[in-house]
């Protein structure tokens, strides 16, 4: 299926950062992102599914981090 790609603005918009912070993420390559020409085109299920995976990991660690305090006085 054809998804429309979003521009720096409006995948910034969808994520609640600065536009310059996504371009930023997006060179160094946190970010699912594609170059296309002189700018960075991203698919807003690709960043769903990036927000999703970082969330489910901070969880992951955030109950490690619980649990290895468990028995310290």
């Amino acid at each position: 299926m054809f998804e429309p790609l979003l521009n720096d603005e409006e995948a910034a918009a969808l994520l609640g950062i600065h536009p310059k912070t996504l371009q930023r993420m997006a060179r160094k390559g946190e970010i699912p992102a594609y170059r296309v020409r002189r700018s960075w085109k991203y698919r807003a299920s690709e960043l769903d599914n990036w927000l999703r995976s970082r969330a489910h990991s901070q969880r992951q660690s955030a109950a490690f981090c619980v649990e290895s305090l468990k028995g310290v006085p």
